[in-house]
Order: C-alpha cells, then structure tokens, then sequence
C-alpha cells in the first residue's frame, strides 16, 4: 500500500460544498511539496464542526486508487 502524507485546511463552510457533492475532489499538498488529489469523500471520516484541520496520512492501492485517511498526530 502507498500512503503520502498531506496537510489539510479546509473551513466547516469549505467542507460544506464537499459533502453536499458541489466539489468532488480535494487538492492537498504533502510534506514533500507534491500535489495530491483524492476524493472530497474521504474527509466525511475526519471532518469535525471546525472544518478539517491538519496532518493526515492518505492510502492507495497499487493502482492508485484511494483507501483510507488517518489524522496523524
């Protein structure tokens, strides 16, 4: 499995439109300084009344796919 660490700040508004399906992907970027784009999906897990806010560490399959998000402390 491939996991990319990433830093996440997004406002409860933003996160809004994200789960109301109006943005369907997520633009972060990791510690390293890359682009990362994951489904606006993945954050129904780690979203909280503030918005989502942090480090978190994205998983992929091998064939790039995304399966999972963990808040990294």
């Amino acid at each position: 499995m491939l996991s990319i660490d990433v830093v996440i700040e997004l406002s409860a508004e933003a996160c809004l439109a994200h789960y109301e399906g109006r943005v369907g992907q997520v633009l972060a970027h990791s510690l390293d300084g890359r682009r990362v784009v994951f489904p606006a999906e993945a954050l129904r897990r780690v979203v909280t009344r503030d918005g989502v806010h942090g480090t978190f560490r994205l998983s992929f399959t091998s064939e790039g796919r995304f399966r999972s998000i963990v808040r990294l402390r």
